[in-house]
């Protein structure tokens, strides 16, 4: 994961050389993803299995524009969810994770139309888990903790509002696909 994100941070440095499109985002702009996971980071392995596929929202606004000619930093709220359930022998644990953070990244035009970016999430994650099957009197139980995500997207814009969007990285899932707006 290090490697992926330390070549897109490469990427967009060598690509400051580069003469750049025209700017997807831009300060002031708003946008709403919309993301369905593929790839758990949270459960893997024989037992599990999905019970709700990671989803995702975040709302990003551009913030500050003009570095490195066209770049611009955006933020926003993240809110990601899943659901997964570890059974063996009948007896097992239903999972519900929510991620509730902020994110921070940067976008650079490389390509007409395409919006990409690099950034982090920091937030927390809301563990619950609940017994399933042959019960041992354990019930229910919560946690949490800190979550965070490094990841590397792109937004292509088919209109002047609808995208289509894929990020890459690690939060709720390794990958995410779905659609953004832009209002």
């Amino acid at each position: 994961m290090k490697k992926v994100l330390l070549f897109a941070g490469a990427l967009i440095i060598a690509s400051a050389n580069l003469h750049a499109q025209e700017s997807t985002f831009l300060k002031g702009d708003k946008v709403l993803n919309l993301g369905l996971g593929l790839g758990s980071t949270l459960y893997s392995g024989t037992y599990y299995s999905s019970q709700i596929p990671p989803v995702s929202a975040s709302l990003e606004i551009g913030i500050v524009d003009g570095l490195i000619e066209k770049g611009v930093i955006g933020i926003g709220p993240y809110l990601g969810y899943s659901s997964f359930k570890y059974e063996s022998m009948g007896w097992g644990w239903k999972y519900s994770n929510i991620i509730v953070g902020a994110r921070g990244s940067f976008h650079y035009p490389l390509v007409d139309k395409l919006d990409t970016y690099a950034g982090i999430l920091l937030g927390y994650n809301i563990v619950t888990s609940k017994e399933i099957g042959d019960p041992t009197g354990l019930d229910n139980y919560g946690s949490g903790g800190l979550a965070w995500s490094g990841y590397i997207g792109g937004r292509y814009y088919f209109t002047d509002a609808f995208a289509a969007m894929l990020e890459l990285g690690y939060g709720i899932a390794y990958l995410n696909i779905g659609v953004a707006l832009k209002f």
